[in-house]
């Protein structure tokens, strides 16, 4: 790969949105959600982000919200990808598997 090619790549509307997908996942990683959920939001806020960078940025905002105690935003966003036309039949069940952990976690917790 040249410098071009990887330039353009880069600063194309998917590279920006990856770029910031991938930002999100480090700082998830490193236990800042906050900045996670940021970096996913604004990818996720980008005009024209390709469809399959938005459901993995709303996906991961969701683990990040819930992470840093906020199921509610977390299941907001499952409930939104769930929702949603254009992502596989593996992440709708991956959601629906995080969306029943959480609703568990709330039974728990009211009882």
């Amino acid at each position: 790969m040249n410098v071009f090619t990887w330039l353009s790549g880069r600063f194309s509307k998917r590279g920006k949105a990856m770029w910031l997908f991938e930002r999100g996942a480090v700082r998830a990683k490193k236990h800042d959600h906050q900045g996670a959920v940021d970096d996913y939001t604004t990818a996720l806020d980008m005009p024209e982000t390709p469809s399959d960078v938005k459901c993995m940025a709303l996906y991961n905002r969701a683990l990040a919200h819930v992470a840093a105690g906020d199921d509610r935003k977390g299941a907001d966003d499952l409930d939104t990808l769930v929702a949603m036309d254009e992502i596989t039949v593996n992440v709708k069940t991956m959601a629906r598997v995080k969306l029943a952990a959480i609703d568990g976690r709330a039974s728990k917790t009211r009882a």
